[in-house]
């Protein structure tokens, strides 16, 4: 059986951490920030985990 190919769409938008759970970036960061609340642009910045049942369908995606 042949080696499984990354996901690239996936690889570019999440990483896999050290023990294995799925580091996520937020969506809807990137532009039309005026009409955003300046906290709801800070919650952005920051990073997060996938769900568990989330995670798992993720994992098949980067091997």
């Amino acid at each position: 059986m042949p080696k499984m190919k990354t996901h690239k769409g996936a690889a570019k938008r999440m990483k896999k951490t050290g023990t294995g759970k799925i580091k996520i970036y937020h969506s809807h960061a990137q532009h039309l920030k005026s009409k955003k609340s300046g906290k709801r642009k800070r919650k952005l910045r920051k990073s997060g985990l996938a769900s568990p049942p989330d995670a798992k369908r993720l994992r098949k995606l980067l091997p």
